[in-house]
């Protein structure tokens, strides 16, 4: 019986083209260096460790390079076979993150987005000469620079087997990692001097030893100004009589 409910409609290949399109111009980077590609590369291997999919026996290998194809971070998430022969990646894995690189390198966009772009078209990638070494498989996402746009300097790329899952998995992870760079560039706020009540300003002449030593000082140098006054005053008084 139909009760009023409608299921949620996904998104076309068109929209999530789009929106892969925008998440390349939003996530640049200021510098990338080795570090950048190690720390961005650990982050990539935690989500994934504490992701369901990888509770459920899900495996993933993880590559960052450099455009010109240097190998600046790699890493497996599980084993390529257990006891039982199965494992949680495979060896065909590797083959399948390089193809996805190869993408970006060719076109200079995420591989999720060509993937989705040419199903917003209804192309194949035999008729966009996409064809051979190269994989059309969510999971690659290009490294920009903000004041270089000429090209990528850099890819990111994970395989697990899903083009959805992996793709927002690195976009995720870039997307914080750029947060956490944009918080540590922030200077520190300046610091605001601690000022004391008026009643323990009031006060604090009493608990100040310096301040003690002054108020002593200038009590004796008084009580001599004093006693030499009254001494001169006893003077005249004599002398007049």
């Amino acid at each position: 019986m139909f009760n009023g409910f409608h299921a949620p409609i996904p998104p076309s290949d068109a929209e999530l083209a789009t929106q892969a399109l925008n998440d390349e111009s939003s996530y640049r980077f200021p510098s990338f260096s080795a570090n950048d590609a190690v720390t961005l590369g650990l982050s990539l291997r935690k989500r994934f460790r504490a992701s369901q999919r990888h509770a459920k026996g899900k495996g993933l290998v993880i590559s960052i390079q450099s455009i010109a194809g240097h190998n600046l971070f790699s890493c497996t998430v599980g084993d390529l076979g257990g006891i039982s022969g199965v494992g949680d990646v495979s060896l065909d894995s590797w083959a399948c993150v390089e193809g996805m690189i190869a993408v970006v390198r060719r076109t200079g966009h995420s591989s999720f987005y060509v993937e989705k772009g040419m199903g917003a078209m209804g192309k194949t990638p035999q008729q966009l000469g996409i064809q051979g070494e190269y994989r059309i498989n969510g999971g690659a996402f290009p490294v920009w620079l903000e004041n270089a746009p000429c090209c990528p300097i850099a890819v990111v790329a994970c395989y697990s087997g899903s083009s959805f899952d992996d793709h927002h998995l690195v976009v995720n992870s870039v997307r914080d990692y750029l947060k956490k760079l944009a918080r540590d560039s922030q200077p520190p706020p300046p610091s605001m001097p601690i000022r004391a009540s008026p009643e323990r300003e009031s006060a604090m002449w009493m608990a100040e030893p310096a301040a003690s030593s002054i108020l002593h000082s200038d009590y004796h140098e008084r009580r001599e100004y004093d006693d030499k006054h009254d001494r001169d005053d006893h003077h005249d008084h004599d002398y007049r009589h």
